[in-house]
């Protein structure tokens, strides 16, 4: 009767938090999530070769800050007071293979459409979003999400995210 009542007591916890903490409900202007988004120049193949070199580049200059937010605003606090430097990564590579445009970056909310990032499914909204334009930024664009770190981890290695409930239930079972 006892491990009855634990189990009917995790799974009503299981529903409210579901349907209490629902990313649709949240609306956008309260979304967890921060974006980031990265435009080429263009579509020629060259300007979209430089945009990932540039992404990768942006994403190592950034780990360590994301890293050390704790929340969504201290990871814009501190992506705002980096913004020339982002921009000055971006410059540099974008210089060292033979561009002459330069990179805006920018915090600012933008519409994205649904992205499924392997276990997690972000609906279309707007959300906010560190928006890097490449040239023109008429091109093909990479996009991610910054906070909490999908695309970004300090070791190199993947992110791993757990769930307490999950860990309660298999001491439970145990």
């Amino acid at each position: 009767m006892k491990r009855t009542a634990v189990i009917i007591f995790l799974l009503v916890s299981v529903l409210i938090t579901i349907f209490a903490f629902r990313p649709s409900d949240m609306g956008a202007s309260e979304s967890a999530y921060l974006r980031v988004h990265i435009r080429a120049d263009s579509n020629a193949a060259e300007a979209q070769a430089v945009k990932y070199q540039v992404r990768d580049a942006v994403v190592g200059f950034l780990t360590p800050t994301v890293a050390s937010s704790k929340t969504k605003a201290e990871a814009m606090k501190n992506i705002a007071e980096k913004l020339p430097a982002i921009e000055a990564v971006a410059e540099d590579v974008l210089r060292a293979n033979g561009f002459s445009y330069g990179a805006r970056a920018t915090l600012r909310r933008e519409q994205f459409p649904t992205r499924v990032y392997e276990n997690v499914t972000l609906e279309a909204g707007v959300y906010d979003a560190l928006i890097l334009e490449l040239g023109a930024g008429k091109g093909d664009n990479w996009w991610c999400v910054v906070y909490p770190p999908l695309c970004f981890s300090s070791g190199g290695g993947n992110i791993v995210y757990k769930s307490k409930i999950a860990e309660i239930i298999k001491k439970f079972f145990a």
